[in-house]
Parts: C-alpha cells; structure tokens; sequence
C-alpha cells in the first residue's frame, strides 16, 4: 500500500504541476477526490490489506496532502487572475472632464443644520442623545406612568432587552437635566420613531429637535419669543401662526404651534390634512414632576420645552407636498438640495 501511494503522490505532482487553470484543476479534484476518484479506490481496497489501520493512516494522509495542495494552488491562481486584472485595467486620467455627480445634503439636514445655528446664537448647547433608549427616560421620567392613556399616542418598536425605539426626543430631557443642572439652555435634535399609519403628513420614522430652557422667572412669553425668532429666520419672512391649548403630559400647561400650511397657502390640503394648518411644535412650561425626576429645584426655578418636528419644517421650507419623499430614497428629488 505505501509504495502504492507514493507513486500516486508523484502521479498527482506531475499533474498538479500541469493544472494552469481552474477549469484543469478541478478536472484534477475530481480525478483524485471524487467518488470514483483515486481516494474512493484506495478506500475500498482497505478490505484486502492486512494491517488496515496503518493502511488507512496513510490514504488520509495522501488524502489530506491533495486537498491541500489544490488548495494552495487555488490561491495562486486566483491571485495571479487579479494581478492580470490589475495590469490590465486602464489608467485613471484626473485631467479628464466627467459629470458632476458629487452628492447632496439631504433637506432634513439643512434644516436641521440651520435651526443649530440659531439656536446656537440664542445661547443654547446642542447635545445629542441615544435613539435605543428604555421604558423610564421615554416615559416615565416624562410624566407618563405605565397604562397612562397618552402612551396611546406613541406606540413604538420594542426589542427583545425591553427597551424601545424612542418615540420622542423628548426622552432625553432626564438625562440633560442631570447632565447641566439649572440654569440651562439645550437643544437635541433626533430621529424618532412611532408605530402608526403613513400618509401625507405621518411617518413611522421622522426627526424631531427638542428644546429646554430652564431658569428662574421663566415664562410662556420667553417660550413665544424663542419660537417666532426662530421661525422668522427659517423661512426669513412674516409666517401666521397660531397658539392653541394642548395635552401633553410632560408640560403643563401645554399648547400646540401650528404654523399656516405653506404648501397650499391655508387653503387645505393632504399635506395639512385639509385643515390650513399644520402642527409644527408642541410645547409648554415643564410639568414639576419632570423638573423633580431631573433633579431641578422645583422652588426656584422653571421652564419650558417644545418638541419641533424638523421633518414637518423641512416640508414648509422647501414645499415638499408629501412627507415619506424623505424616506423614500428618490434621487431625483432629494439631489437638488445642493449646499448648506
């Protein structure tokens, strides 16, 4: 048996060494690895050998000595294909002319950039938070106790650890309020997500910026002065607004701004749901109970918050009719948002 396999051995080197192709060398795998290969045969002579242990040693061995010297050989081909791809491939000229297709800033982006800079110019940090957070910072820190009917408003995704996709970004309120302490002045924008029905005017995934501002004597009126600034500079001319009464748990009390649908002039719409106007910013003083849970004094001081939804505002700045063409992808209307 072992002179056998040594003259396979030298059988299977003069063939190896001829194997120049991947269609040869499989030829050769075959020939020696296949069911009715070299290997099989040896195999099944194992039944007239005497000594088939040391027998069988030997045949794995010569087996295991094939597999990888095709194998290696493989590699080097493989490796010599991609050099030949590489010497093959033509030379990139930079001083030839070719089409401008350097990308785009998406508009949620530009819109969120520029209300930064606003904010940042007021006096305001900007931070960032976390999009998996838990069951507490999205509600409970906030005022809404579990089976409180306002969860109602926010179904979400949940994971298989209990924590869940942020539904607002006004879960991270708790945490900023331990960070600073009072007095502050923070915006945080973010990407939230809810589980509900699309249409013109509602996503499952939309960006949100939260604001806070917290500090002795603070009032509605300095809520009412920060959000006209803002929104005169945004869309840098005079925009109707209104200020109407509104539930959120967190704030008290709390209202709804609504901005008049820039889309169709307040004439209705799908965009405004046909209404003339369009939600834009929750907002109101912050409940005590939220102020307590991130550690503030309660006795001296007092703030606001508002939730402005960023997806909404890039919408009315730049009058795009539907608000899942942010999400959908569509190169041709999102590449002609060119610059900051």
């Amino acid at each position: 048996m072992k002179e056998k396999i040594e003259e396979l051995k030298e059988r299977f080197k003069s063939a190896l060494a001829l194997a120049n192709d991947e269609q040869s060398l499989d030829e050769l795998r075959v020939s020696f690895l296949g069911k009715k290969g070299v290997v099989a045969e040896l195999m099944k002579g194992l039944r007239d050998v005497e000594d088939k242990k040391t027998a069988g040693q030997l045949i794995n061995n010569f087996k295991t000595e094939v597999e990888n010297s095709i194998s290696d050989c493989e590699k080097m081909l493989e490796k010599a294909r991609i050099d030949a791809q590489i010497r093959g491939a033509k030379k990139y000229n930079p001083t030839l002319k070719t089409e401008d297709r350097s990308g785009s800033y998406h508009p949620i982006t530009l819109a969120t950039r520029e209300v930064e800079a606003i904010f940042e110019s007021m006096g305001f940090t900007i931070e960032d938070y976390y999009e998996v957070v838990d069951d507490y910072k999205c509600f409970e820190a906030l005022n809404i106790p579990k089976h409180h009917p306002a969860r109602d408003m926010q179904d979400t995704y949940y994971l298989d650890n209990g924590q869940l996709l942020k539904t607002h970004t006004s879960a991270a309120q708790n945490a900023v309020m331990r960070k600073y302490g009072a007095p502050l002045r923070a915006i945080f924008p973010g990407r939230c997500f809810r589980n509900e029905s699309t249409d013109a005017c509602h996503e499952n995934t939309f960006f949100q910026m939260e604001g806070m501002m917290i500090d002795e004597n603070i009032s509605i009126s300095n809520l009412i002065y920060f959000m006209k600034t803002m929104l005169s500079l945004v869309f840098e001319r005079d925009i109707k607004v209104r200020l109407r009464p509104g539930f959120f748990p967190f704030v008290e009390p709390g209202f709804e701004l609504d901005i008049n649908c820039l889309i169709c002039g307040g004439e209705g719409c799908p965009s405004c749901k046909n209404s003339g106007w369009l939600e834009l910013c929750p907002c109101g003083m912050i409940h005590p109970n939220v102020l307590r849970e991130g550690g503030i004094d309660t006795e001296k001081y007092t703030g606001f918050a508002f939730g402005l939804g960023l997806t909404r505002l890039a919408m009315m700045k730049y009058g795009v009719k539907d608000i899942r063409t942010f999400n959908s992808g569509n190169l041709k209307s999102l590449s002609q948002f060119k610059s900051l």
